[in-house]
């Protein structure tokens, strides 16, 4: 409810409908399989100083969130703008008619990477959402990424799609995508 609140009053203050913009709604994540969801920023930001919440895969995967600048966010009261950066995964509020999420990756692996660059790549502005935020609740590991975790062949496969992905993003989008090239290779 609180994330629905303010995400559409967002949607309407920053004119999402006649814009390319891309607002992210920032993440968490609880470790616990019970939790009473937060009803405000300040009672979110109190569980993160008493360690019951954490911003989204702090202990496995901090890249793909970190240009959401969680730090800025404890004190932001208004939208702010972010860059994009190599890995970058966060959850997006965007308009319909933005570009679909690319069909090669079904299963784990690349899927919001792979949108959240092509946003970028049509330059699409990254605003984050000062008041809006999910939590992430534990559940078992799905069967996808397990198999990305137990099986090479799927490993291989998923950097094949990658590689296809930014070699078609250089072909659509030509030296503007160079820098999706040089970041994986950073």
């Amino acid at each position: 409810y609180v994330l629905f609140f303010f995400a559409r009053k967002s949607v309407i203050q920053l004119d999402l409908a006649n814009t390319k913009k891309a607002l992210i709604v920032p993440a968490f994540e609880t470790l616990r399989y019970r939790l009473s969801f937060p009803k405000s920023k300040a009672e979110l930001l109190s569980m993160l100083d008493m360690g019951t919440l954490f911003t989204f895969r702090y202990h496995v995967w901090t890249k793909g969130h970190a240009p959401t600048n969680f730090a800025k966010w404890r004190t932001a009261t208004t939208p702010y703008r972010v860059e994009w950066e190599a890995d970058f995964e966060p959850y997006v509020v965007v308009r319909k008619d933005c570009p679909e999420y690319d069909r090669r990756f079904v299963g784990f692996g690349w899927n919001k990477v792979a949108h959240i660059m092509e946003l970028d790549a049509q330059e699409y502005e990254f605003t984050v959402l000062p008041n809006a935020y999910m939590i992430h609740m534990p559940h078992a590991p799905s069967f996808d990424i397990t198999k990305f975790r137990s099986n090479k062949q799927y490993r291989i496969c998923l950097k094949t799609l990658k590689e296809e992905f930014q070699q078609d993003m250089s072909r659509h989008y030509g030296f503007a995508a160079l820098k999706y090239l040089t970041a994986e290779n950073n």
